[in-house]
């Protein structure tokens, strides 16, 4: 494992080429205000965080990501477009995942926040990326939440089951559950179907932190959910296979057409602008990998590109990886919003990958 030295001078030699590429060196605080910001990482990022409570500011985490700092800060001051940098260290529990995990390490960025073209600006992050990291002989993948998103948005259901399945498709194994009941395939769960039955019952004395009210209101809602017609089998199935599709990125246009899908085709016109302005910049399309299920298990943020550098190891966490988070900048907005794409590289695992001692 390299040492910090050998990691903060591969992160000071990313930096400085983010800088040469136009970014403006940002830094946030490494003690983070937890309430707001807790909600916008995933599940993983939540569980992981290192959370403390200060008693004039709250509850307070230590920095876990600069991305999430990084648009609060532009959203709040930032003018437009602007090249953010950064190079510093994010902080993990690890716990869960072996003592070959740090739970401090540098994290080296390059965050894009741009309306002109966001295509040209998803390509512009990525091959700026591989040309960093093009002698570690590392495996490039691409994907496209933006593809899911619009693919769950145009099934033909109750608003309340699609929102229910966009909120999960970061959760693979909750989102294909939710999928397989609301298309008839297995049954309601027995305390919910009891709850449908009786209704609230309000003769014991109310428990709990939701009012009488909001219970009716939601069983009215189950009550919608249970009446209503499965999803057809064959939507059921164009889903599978949109989730389940892998090629390489000069035939996933086509691959995604054939599913059928009619809701992809403006995210299909999309991802062939990104295609194109990827090949312009000297991308080889028939050698980088695009997996539809791309960035599921990732950050929440994330809605549209998801990229990732990987390394032969699989027991390494990708050396590089980012995406485009547009929602991001609306909740950070408070109304505004602006079209923006960034990524990180572990400058550690490159000092590794480099031979650095």
């Amino acid at each position: 494992m390299a040492t910090k030295a050998a990691s903060r001078t591969i992160g000071i030699r990313l930096r400085d080429a983010f800088l040469a590429a136009g970014a403006v060196e940002i830094t946030p605080d490494i003690l983070q205000p937890a309430e707001a910001l807790l909600d916008l990482y995933g599940g993983d990022i939540r569980a992981r965080a290192y959370v403390t409570a200060d008693p004039l500011r709250g509850e307070m985490m230590l920095r876990p990501d600069f991305t999430v700092p990084v648009v609060q800060e532009h959203m709040a001051n930032g003018a437009e477009p602007a090249r953010y940098c950064y190079m510093g260290e994010v902080f993990r529990r690890q716990d869960h995942r072996g003592p070959s995990r740090a739970a401090e390490y540098l994290q080296a960025g390059y965050e894009v926040f741009d309306r002109a073209d966001p295509e040209a600006a998803d390509a512009e992050v990525f091959a700026l990326f591989a040309g960093l990291l093009a002698d570690l002989n590392l495996t490039a993948t691409v994907g496209d939440i933006g593809l899911l998103r619009a693919a769950v948005a145009g099934l033909d259901t109750l608003p309340a089951r699609k929102a229910a399945l966009g909120r999960h498709i970061w959760r693979p194994r909750r989102f294909h559950q939710l999928l397989q009941r609301y298309a008839g395939l297995t049954p309601m769960p027995v305390t919910r179907a009891a709850l449908l039955e009786g209704g609230v019952v309000c003769d014991a004395p109310w428990i709990g932190l939701r009012a009488p009210e909001e219970m009716e209101a939601r069983i009215a809602t189950l009550r919608a959910d249970a009446g209503a017609p499965p999803i057809a089998a064959e939507d059921v199935a164009r889903l599978d296979a949109l989730f389940a599709l892998r090629c390489t990125a000069d035939r996933a246009p086509a691959q995604l057409a054939d599913l059928g899908i009619a809701a992809l085709a403006p995210a299909i016109e999309r991802l062939e602008r990104r295609l194109s302005a990827l090949d312009a910049r000297g991308i080889d399309l028939t050698a980088l990998a695009f997996d539809a299920s791309h960035g599921r298990t990732t950050m929440e943020y994330y809605d549209g590109f998801v990229f990732t550098f990987s390394a032969e190891d699989p027991g390494l966490p990708p050396v590089a990886s980012g995406g485009r988070y547009d929602a991001l900048t609306r909740v950070l907005g408070q109304g505004r919003e602006i079209p923006a794409v960034g990524g990180v590289i572990r400058p550690g695992l490159v000092a590794d990958l480099e031979g650095l001692a």
